[in-house]
């Protein structure tokens, strides 16, 4: 499902072609003015999920739970991004094998930790890299979400959120539809 988030500068011809491209790679595509309109700006969304979520699918999971946290993070890096195999920092592989030998673990879902900007680790490499390996030099443990979280490359993690955190000050002026506050 594309969402296509219209602003007041899109044009009727942009909006039609990401829709034309969108269908054309299999997806469904709506509309939507949610930023200008709130809720009634994501009917149109809301009408094609609904819809989408009658089509039948043929959905699997990429691994079972059962299967070891290192045997996970590996089919993630071959099946998802492409890459040959996984590497460790020292450290990362102790850490993998404390929580592969201990059965309260077993049950936590595996949350990659990479950059955005690159199917491997870095991220300078761009398109799909054939002949890598994903480095994972540490994890990350968040035990109330039970989630195990190997940690690629360099990662900046966000800090926690103020008690006045930043978007509160940001809107949209509803005459000229400009938003405010931003910086």
């Amino acid at each position: 499902m594309v969402s296509i988030n219209r602003f007041a500068t899109d044009t009727d011809e942009e909006i039609a072609m990401v829709k034309r491209a969108a269908e054309a790679a299999g997806a469904r595509a709506a509309e939507g003015n949610y930023w200008r309109y709130g809720g009634e700006g994501a009917l149109e969304l809301a009408d094609a999920v609904m819809d989408a979520c009658k089509d039948k699918v043929d959905f699997k999971f990429l691994y079972p739970m059962d299967m070891p946290h290192g045997k996970r993070i590996e089919t993630i890096a071959k099946e998802i991004y492409g890459a040959d195999g996984v590497v460790y920092t020292p450290e990362a592989q102790a850490k993998l094998k404390r929580f592969e030998a201990d059965p309260k673990y077993k049950d936590y879902y595996t949350m990659m930790v990479k950059t955005h900007l690159s199917l491997t680790h870095d991220p300078t490499i761009k398109g799909a890299p054939r002949g890598w390996m994903l480095a994972v030099r540490d994890f990350l443990l968040y035990s109330g979400a039970k989630y195990i979280c190997p940690q690629t490359g360099s990662i900046s993690l966000m800090p926690g959120t103020s008690s006045s955190p930043a978007f509160l000050k940001v809107d949209v002026n509803l005459k000229t539809g400009k938003p405010y506050g931003l910086f």
